[in-house]
């Protein structure tokens, strides 16, 4: 933990009990930046947490005759209607041959290539797992199927993949 108790570490601190009641004498430390008060310790102490977490990833492969200006314009009503966290971050790529990762994932978007799949939309979910970011991406997979982006009638081509104990699965 990043603030610890000093006398646990057998530091002594010797403070002039006349003034540690006293909030002039305190505030005169805040400003200078010699002590902090609880509230912001818990602050950088969440922010230090966070950055310490997973980011769960996950990976739509889809086809769409839309261009990608349309598809990027739709995406922000289809996270609306999807009701999809804040948190979740996307990309979205237009050819999966353009999609980096390991050896396994560009096979799986090569493949995804000679099926006729033209987009990749990559998802990462800070403090999530992959499969939670799955479980995202695919909701967004299905509402976009509801929009002006594909005709009535058009077939819906697309799956979803995260990696899961070393290796990447299809989310059914």
């Amino acid at each position: 933990m990043l603030y610890e108790n000093k006398k646990e570490r057998g530091i002594k601190m010797t403070v002039n009990q006349s003034k540690k009641n006293d909030p002039r004498f305190w505030k005169k430390w805040r400003e200078s930046g010699a002590v902090e008060d609880y509230q912001m310790a818990c602050i950088k102490n969440e922010i230090i947490a966070r950055s310490e977490e997973t980011v769960g990833t996950a990976y739509a492969f889809f086809y769409c005759a839309a261009p990608k200006p349309d598809v990027k314009a739709e995406l922000p009503f289809i996270c609306e209607l999807a009701q999809t966290p804040s948190a979740l971050e996307l990309a979205l790529v237009k050819g999966p041959e353009k999609v980096q990762g390991d050896e396994r994932l560009t096979g799986l978007a090569q493949d995804a290539k000679q099926a006729g799949i033209n987009y990749v939309l990559q998802a990462t979910y800070p403090g999530e797992t992959n499969q939670r970011a799955a479980d995202e991406v695919a909701a967004l997979l299905n509402q976009a199927y509801q929009t002006p982006l594909y005709q009535p009638n058009d077939p819906f081509c697309g799956q979803v993949v995260y990696e899961e104990n070393g290796e990447y699965v299809f989310r059914e």
